[in-house]
């Protein structure tokens, strides 16, 4: 980690790629965990109306007070209203990585990070006693997964702590391994591997020798096909693989990829005018 922070302080480049904002909404959901209240929370956000969500799960927590699914997923929406207010998804922010380097410090809602440090405390107490509750294993490894995920997104491009965001990446891609070892039919948890191995592979060589020594991985096309693992059979996260997908595709130059990727998201979340602005700028 040394070696990490000193090429950080030498190079112009940012770690950005090593923060993962795919995290953003790494809700590892299995087929067992399916949820109409929890279902339409993630709706009501790809759609960007977060009040809608946070409602939805306010109710899943009155009524599931022991779940962490509720608090940990109420951090996802606190998280990406964020996102959507600093206008951290545009394709540029993915796209040019200067876009990172040399924007403004961006300024976080106090009153939001309020809400999503204390979803993440209670997610955190809450897998801690349920590991220990028979049948409810997986449902603690996936809330703690997401968990690491989303603080790892926060710190990385919002506090822009880059370096402690990358120990939070690997450790939630270590704990969404080991969930999947266990259940793999979990594909919503792909997305962990999916994001660190492909976004950490677009770092020049060097760099991706000095990650692999600190326990990243770097493998592109293992990345790209966890990444359709989600997309394809996810309960949650399968829009969000699809735009992560998008943006892969427009890195590549495959603009008639990302063309069909963007307009599957567009059709089916209407109220999110990302979708069709990065749409639009393809046709």
């Amino acid at each position: 980690m040394l070696s990490v922070a000193r090429w950080k302080l030498e190079n112009p480049k940012p770690l950005w790629l090593c923060c993962g904002v795919g995290l953003a909404l790494t809700c590892f959901a299995g087929p067992s965990l399916a949820d109409n209240q929890i279902q339409q929370a993630y709706s009501d956000m790809y759609n960007l109306e977060f009040e809608h969500a946070h409602a939805a799960l306010a109710e899943y927590e009155r009524t599931h007070p022991d779940d962490p699914l509720g608090p940990v997923s109420d951090a996802a929406a606190c998280l990406f209203s964020e996102f959507n207010r600093l206008h951290i998804l545009q394709s540029e922010f993915f796209l040019d990585n200067s876009s990172i380097t040399h924007s403004k410090e961006l300024t976080p809602d106090p009153q939001v990070k309020a809400r999503f440090d204390r979803d993440v405390s209670k997610t955190e107490r809450l897998a801690a006693a349920e590991m220990n509750v028979a049948g409810e294993r997986a449902n603690a490894m996936f809330a703690n997964t997401l968990r690491l995920g989303l603080h790892a997104d926060y710190l990385a491009l919002i506090e822009r702590h880059d370096l402690a965001a990358l120990s939070e990446m690997k450790r939630a891609r270590a704990l969404a391994e080991q969930l999947l070892s266990e259940h793999p039919k979990y594909y919503d948890a792909y997305i962990a591997v999916g994001v660190e191995n492909y976004l950490l592979s677009l770092n020049p060589a060097p760099i991706r020798w000095i990650l692999r020594t600190t326990g990243a991985e770097t493998d592109k096309e293992n990345g790209l096909a966890k990444l359709r693992l989600t997309a394809e059979n996810g309960e949650y996260l399968a829009p969000y693989a699809r735009l992560l997908l998008a943006v892969a595709a427009l890195r590549d130059g495959n603009r008639n990829k990302a063309r069909e990727l963007l307009s599957w998201l567009a059709a089916n979340y209407p109220q999110n005018t990302l979708y069709r602005a990065e749409l639009a700028k393809l046709r």
